[in-house]
């Protein structure tokens, strides 16, 4: 005899069944903590917009610049260069290309640039977004973990809803963004090392709010 379920029965079990698969349910290891010493270093510093560098020209100071900031355009300027390209380049990148360019106006230059202030490129920045405390874009500086950046905007806001946090990052070996659970309320609140992660560049941390 055949056995007859209620269709509502089936359709809530359907909907249940795609709650539990509709969130991401991968997260990432716990951070490593280092000592200071033993802190690896991570890829070159990309420049971006906003960022404030100083260019010095061996033996020829009227040809130097002192805190000249990267445009919004990304290009900067200083004397017999006009509208270099900035972003996108490391500082050696960068005073390579100031040094060709500068090798038509004199002989053999020597040139070093300087970073003074770091905002960092688009592609490096860390954003959070959501319920925050103060949402914002920080630029990525190397071993950098969730909890400095929760630190940096002041942590959670009044209605965060931080163990259903997640963070979005590029895989470039798949072509695709992959998303992770994050447990901020753990990692903020009762101060859980394993719910601390290790950040990359270009991460986005988004924290939604509490259901009431």
């Amino acid at each position: 005899m055949a056995v007859s379920y209620p269709l509502w029965g089936i359709a809530l079990g359907t909907v249940a069944l795609a709650a539990c698969s509709a969130g991401p349910s991968t997260q990432l290891p716990p951070a490593t903590f280092n000592s200071a010493s033993s802190e690896a270093p991570t890829e070159d510093y990309i420049l971006g917009p906003l960022d404030e560098v100083t260019i010095h020209v061996w033996r020829n100071p009227e040809l130097s610049a002192e805190k000249i900031q990267v445009r919004p355009d990304g290009r900067i300027t200083i004397p017999l260069v006009r509208d270099m390209v900035a972003v996108g380049k490391t500082p050696t990148q960068l005073q390579n290309d100031i040094r060709d360019q500068l090798s038509e106006y004199i002989e053999q230059p020597i040139v070093s640039v300087i970073v003074n202030q770091f905002n960092g490129a688009l592609p490096q920045q860390i954003r959070i977004t959501g319920a925050g405390a103060e949402p914002a874009a920080l630029a990525y500086r190397a071993n950098m973990t969730v909890l400095d950046a929760m630190i940096a905007v002041g942590g959670l806001g009044e209605f965060a809803a931080g163990n259903r946090a997640t963070l979005t990052r590029y895989d470039g070996a798949a072509g695709k963004n992959k998303v992770y659970r994050l447990r901020l309320k753990d990692l903020l609140n009762k101060g859980d090392p394993s719910a601390n992660v290790a950040l990359k560049p270009g991460d986005t941390i988004s924290i939604p709010e509490s259901r009431f």
